[in-house]
């Protein structure tokens, strides 16, 4: 086996046993990142989007690192309460507070000698990253309440989904911190970066999930991974997870078509405002009726016949333009005739000689006579905004 096939081999097997999912070249970037950085003692940060896997990786990181036989503690800071969060850290002495009725230990002296996951670090209390900061540093901290340092041999890996270099900006992250936080950077792109994933992504949970629920898993299609591939996916590997979970469980296993997902990619489709179109100001004349699915539904198709949809644009956008075309010549040849039409004129003919208002007045009346009485067009030739040409109608005191 040569060193390539070699290499493919061992990054298979650490993505096997970890569930990390893709071959694109960001997925594999991070991965190699993440291979670098397990083995030593720095602290890591991971960015990303929500649902990009920034926890799969973080266990990754433990369970190839020196510390996988200790504890590996996740904590989500964004979901302890900003008055909680320093004793769910580092603990509190009875009595610390309200409530407090017994000592209690905190996550990093529970994660000693292992790995602490920090998540969502962006959300963290500037307080409370002053004490973060200590440790990351010396090693020390103190418990709520009490006075006495104690000491915790702790990995930190944090993760967040948020700018941080744009919070420290604002005020509401230490630079310190931070800097102490990434001596290793690792970046997970956001799904629509590397769709050529979403078939490895879709047949990993579809099995897995076939294999609990002990359904035999027919796969998926290539006209659905097709629209797959079409989504947005804002939340990420998360969210086509979650989908494709809900469809194996529900369709017993049966293969993932169109028409299968067509029941289900509305709820996982983002929020969009609704707005009402006046038909005649549609390219694409779009029919409602009782039975009409919602507007959900119409982006499900719109998907499945893109093409058609495209060419219908296209048709919409030519008769537009033969339009717009048609009413140039149409301005041009009232140019080219404006005063042949006067001329026309038996009473202007006897006065020889027009001043520039009178001039302009005969083109008003010309071009209203041209398109028998319609403002729209008539402005529209003469160059002017319809609300230009009613006020030439009142000051020149002409009748339609």
């Amino acid at each position: 086996m040569d060193d390539f096939d070699f290499r493919s081999a061992f990054l298979n097997e650490i993505k096997n046993r970890f569930g990390i999912v893709g071959n694109s070249t960001k997925i594999l970037e991070s991965l190699e990142k993440l291979l670098q950085a397990a083995p030593t003692d720095l602290n890591v940060l991971i960015t990303g989007e929500t649902g990009t896997g920034k926890e799969v990786f973080a266990k990754a990181l433990h369970g190839l690192s020196n510390r996988k036989s200790n504890p590996f503690v996740s904590v989500n800071c964004a979901a302890i309460p900003e008055n909680l969060i320093e004793a769910e850290l580092f603990g509190n002495e009875k009595g610390a507070y309200t409530g407090a009725v017994e000592q209690r230990i905190g996550f990093f002296e529970t994660a000693n000698k292992g790995t602490i996951f920090l998540d969502e670090i962006g959300e963290m209390p500037i307080l409370t990253q002053v004490k973060l900061l200590r440790v990351l540093e010396s090693g020390e901290y103190t418990r709520l309440g009490s006075s006495t340092p104690r000491k915790v041999d702790v990995r930190v890996v944090a993760a967040t989904n948020r700018d941080l270099e744009e919070e420290i900006h604002n005020g509401n992250f230490r630079q310190d911190l931070y800097f102490r936080l990434k001596s290793v950077s690792i970046v997970l792109p956001p799904l629509r970066e590397h769709p050529a994933d979403i078939p490895l992504l879709i047949n990993y949970v579809g099995e897995s999930t076939a294999k609990k629920l002990k359904f035999k898993y027919q796969g998926v299609d290539r006209d659905a991974i097709s629209v797959l591939q079409s989504l947005p996916w804002p939340g990420n590997i998360r969210e086509l997870r979650n989908l494709i979970e809900t469809i194996i469980t529900l369709e017993k296993g049966a293969i993932i078509t169109p028409e299968v997902l067509r029941k289900y990619i509305p709820p996982a489709l983002p929020a969009f405002e609704i707005r009402q179109t006046l038909p005649e100001l549609s390219l694409v004349n779009i029919s409602r009726n009782d039975n009409y699915e919602g507007d959900s539904s119409l982006i499900f198709k719109t998907l499945l016949e893109l093409k058609s949809d495209i060419n219908s644009l296209k048709l919409g956008l030519n008769e537009l333009i033969s339009e717009m075309h048609q009413i140039k010549l149409n301005t041009d040849n009232l140019s080219l005739h404006k005063y042949e039409e006067i001329d026309d004129d038996e009473e202007m003919e006897e006065q020889g000689i027009l001043n520039l208002a009178d001039k302009e007045r005969q083109l008003i009346i010309n071009a209203l006579k041209k398109y028998h009485g319609n403002r729209r067009l008539a402005s529209d030739a003469l160059g002017i905004s319809q609300r230009t040409l009613y006020r030439k109608l009142a000051e020149y005191q002409i009748e339609v």
